[in-house]
């Protein structure tokens, strides 16, 4: 596969299209109680629009955000405008942030206006990708059958374009494949715990994206960590969170390499 370059993958049969390396958007909106080392400020806009313009001049295509991101949605929202349609975006359901803390709502009722407000705050009428955002309870929250039935109207409808979780254990991941078309996993050298998921994954031709790759920006070797993700056939696509343009550009080249020796 080396080229030198980016590399996309469709998400099932779908039509999605998503860059090996997505770019995360936490601290586009939100600084508090975040897993982060160290302390900032949110970017200015012009910041963020310079950093967007420099992932799609690396390949990148993909952002991943959620409700409990922050102002993180709104922020997309105002500046893909116009130019939406070449993004492919992530988006959650689940998790709420308000006041400093994470509560968690698993029901079909509050998916509807969680991804009425997601759409409304994104300025667009799809998301390319939703996620349940999940609690790790997972199980309890995919035996759930109406919300994964609500999950699957979302996407005959059109207003999601592909389904899936975001998940924390084996046996969630691997049930969320079975019900859905992607799922978000952590993998890492130092945490592998997951790989059974991404093994199912690899066998029944699902995607798998990874969260984390990098533990939350306290693992400093980018090219290992690439590598090691990369080396496993099952993952299709790394998310990092950052807004800083020579960690993005890192990370990027890392990700190539790391796809070349594949």
């Amino acid at each position: 596969m080396g080229n030198g370059h980016m590399d996309y993958r469709e998400i099932g049969k779908t039509g999605v299209k998503i860059s090996a390396l997505g770019l995360g958007t936490v601290k586009f909106g939100r600084n508090a109680d975040v897993k982060y080392p160290g302390n900032f400020e949110l970017p200015e806009d012009a910041e963020l629009q310079r950093l967007l313009f420099h992932a799609q001049e690396l390949g990148i295509n993909t952002l991943d955000t959620a409700p409990a991101y922050g102002t993180s949605e709104e922020r997309i929202g105002h500046l893909l405008k116009g130019r939406r349609e070449k993004w492919t975006i992530i988006g959650k359901a689940g998790e709420e942030f308000e006041n400093g803390k994470s509560r968690y709502i698993f029901t079909a009722e509050h998916f509807v206006k969680s991804l009425e407000r997601t759409l409304k705050r994104l300025q667009t009428d799809y998301l390319d990708v939703l996620l349940i955002h999940s609690d790790g309870a997972d199980l309890r929250i995919l035996s759930n059958d109406k919300l994964i039935y609500k999950m699957q109207e979302f996407k005959k409808s059109g207003m999601v374009r592909a389904i899936g979780a975001s998940t924390k254990t084996v046996e969630g991941g691997i049930k969320a494949l079975d019900l859905m078309d992607v799922v978000m996993a952590t993998y890492t050298a130092e945490n592998d715990e997951e790989k059974p998921v991404l093994d199912h994954a690899a066998l029944e031709n699902k995607n798998v994206i990874l969260k984390k790759a990098l533990s939350s920006g306290h693992n400093t070797n980018i090219a290992e960590a690439m590598q090691f993700a990369f080396s496993h056939p099952g993952i299709d696509s790394v998310i990092v969170g950052t807004i800083n343009p020579n960690h993005l550009r890192e990370n990027a080249e890392a990700v190539v390499k790391a796809l070349a020796s594949r």
